[in-house]
């Protein structure tokens, strides 16, 4: 039996038999034995393990649960069917839509706007020029408000609502098959996860939101 390992320019090793081979331009040190912990059987040297321990733990690293869990979250969403989708009679699928999706409707009542909340809800586009008219649109009816959550709800919504311009969206989204004009795009949704809870909490009250789960929850999601 014979061992051998090569470490630097040196050699190491122990041969039962009397002879013992020759290598060129190295030195050889005959052994009884290896430590069982000896570095020499390791693949890299003992100084690597540290600088290993030094490097993970400097670096903060990411928990999988943690990350999957950001991956999977519940997001709120508003909806509102504007007063032309509201006079068109196109409130039902607009609903249809979203539930088809597999999203929860947790709010969901028949409201006309006042010129404030109106305001509010629209003072973003405060210093546009179309401001005044578009506040002038959206109090001019009834509006259907909804709030709906799911996991990814926000973007979801804005792909099943479709490009703010009609001509522009794409056919099989709500602009894209009902409306025909920007001043008269049927629905609005949020387009944000923070805008979605801000405009959730500006349309409704405490205790008109409605928690409950559906039966078919499991069905939707691994």
């Amino acid at each position: 039996m014979e061992a051998l390992c090569v470490s630097g320019s040196s050699v190491w090793a122990t041969w039962s038999g009397s002879r013992s081979p020759t290598l060129p331009n190295t030195t050889i040190h005959l052994l009884s034995a290896f430590p069982s912990q000896s570095h020499l059987f390791s693949y890299r040297p003992p100084h690597y393990a540290k600088t290993l321990r030094a490097t993970t733990t400097s670096k903060p690293s990411i928990f999988l649960p943690h990350l999957i869990a950001s991956l999977e979250q519940v997001d709120q969403t508003y909806i509102m069917v504007k007063p032309d989708g509201v006079q068109r009679g196109l409130v039902g699928e607009i609903i249809s839509r979203f539930e088809k999706k597999g999203f929860k409707l947790t709010g969901l009542k028949l409201f006309h706007c006042s010129q404030e909340l109106a305001q509010e809800h629209y003072k973003d586009l405060k210093q546009k020029s179309f401001f005044p008219k578009l506040i002038d649109y959206i109090t001019s009816g009834p509006v259907v408000c909804m709030a709906w959550e799911g996991v990814g709800v926000v973007a979801s919504a804005r792909k099943l609502i479709g490009a703010t311009d009609p001509l522009q969206a794409e056919p099989g989204t709500i602009r894209g098959d009902l409306a025909v004009q920007t001043g008269r795009n049927i629905v609005h949704g949020s387009d944000s996860p923070e805008n979605g809870k801000r405009e959730v909490a500006l349309w409704f009250k405490e205790g008109e939101l409605c928690e409950w789960t559906p039966v078919q929850a499991p069905w939707l999601r691994e």
